[in-house]
């Protein structure tokens, strides 16, 4: 067990959590990050990388590697926080006045906790449709980690959220041609990407179901049903992204001696951030509370007042910052 006894540690290392951790930093707490995954970052850095971010204030729009890079410089002005990556919470255990996290590479104590772990583990929603297994190498992907593998490709995008419209407009440059397929008419877009949609060359192929999938001559055929009819078409693609979603879970915390209180598998929170669990915060997607909107942008004003609560708390003799300039060195 390490003998050092932290302010704050931060159970997640995506956006949110980056960013705790550089705000925790600025007020001179002892922190550390805990990350599961090879590196900082979460599913932006995993699945979408390329995706261009609009909801940073301050940005026009930036890709989520370029927030992901400007994260990790912001963070590495404190280097004081320490930040364990491929290292997995096992166990948050309530001791007289502090907490043990016990982890698969060791046990640290810790005074308060931030659980910052989003949906907790991801995997993309598969696509279901005849000779699936069969193509799935070849042509299908879930995620566009380097746009240049799909330059003057035919690409086909399945799906009707806010990544799916995305996908589609940000493969449009790079790609031959561009067809966005989904199963109803209306898109689950923000209406200003929905907007550009509509004006951009991508074709949109609604309402379709896709049915089967064969390799026709080295070009994947899609069929698909048109719904409430019995009309069936076959399109032709290089590759195919499917954007149907992720299932998330928490079940490792499920398994921990602390459980926080939920709401549909969310983490209830109160207007401090804390949870039913005194000295354990929730921020970013993981926290619900009413009127909750699931924006990185969201979380990053989250991250500030669950730490400046843990501080009041822990220092109360301190002097709290009257705005950010007042954090400065």
């Amino acid at each position: 067990m390490s003998h050092k006894l932290y302010d704050i540690t931060i159970i997640g290392g995506g956006p949110i959590g980056m960013f705790a951790g550089f705000y925790a930093g600025m007020r001179n707490a002892k922190v550390q990050i805990i990350e599961s995954l090879s590196e900082l970052g979460g599913q932006v850095n995993t699945l979408y990388p390329e995706k261009t971010i609009l909801d940073v204030a301050g940005f026009a729009g930036l890709k989520g590697s370029g927030l992901i890079n400007n994260l990790q410089t912001q963070l590495d002005t404190m280097p004081e926080v320490e930040q364990r990556v491929g290292t997995k919470v096992t166990n948050v255990i309530r001791k007289d006045d502090h907490f043990e996290i016990e982890t698969d590479q060791a046990t640290y104590e810790t005074k308060a906790v931030i659980l910052a772990t989003g949906n907790g583990s991801f995997k993309p929603r598969e696509l279901r449709a005849d000779n699936v297994d069969a193509v799935a190498e070849k042509f299908i992907t879930y995620s566009v980690r380097d746009l240049k593998k799909f330059a003057n490709q035919d690409v086909i995008v399945a799906g009707g959220g806010d990544s799916a419209v995305d996908m589609a407009l940000m493969l449009e440059p790079v790609a031959n041609h561009v067809s966005l397929l989904h199963r109803r008419n209306e898109f689950r877009g923000l209406e200003n990407m929905v907007d550009k949609l509509k004006a951009s060359s991508v074709e949109i192929l609604t309402p379709y179901l896709i049915k089967q999938l064969d390799e026709i001559d080295g070009r994947l055929q899609v069929t698909a049903k048109k719904l409430k009819t019995d009309d069936e078409s076959t399109f032709m693609a290089d590759k195919l992204v499917v954007n149907y979603g992720f299932i998330s879970n928490n079940k490792d915390l499920e398994s921990w001696q602390i459980q926080p209180a939920l709401n549909h598998h969310l983490v209830e929170v109160n207007s401090e951030m804390e949870t039913s669990e005194p000295g354990v915060f929730s921020i970013g997607d993981q926290a619900t509370y009413p009127g909750k909107d699931t924006l990185i942008v969201t979380g990053f004003g989250e991250a500030p007042v669950a730490i400046n609560e843990i501080m009041k708390r822990l220092y109360p003799d301190r002097r709290m910052p009257i705005h950010s300039t007042a954090l400065h060195k």
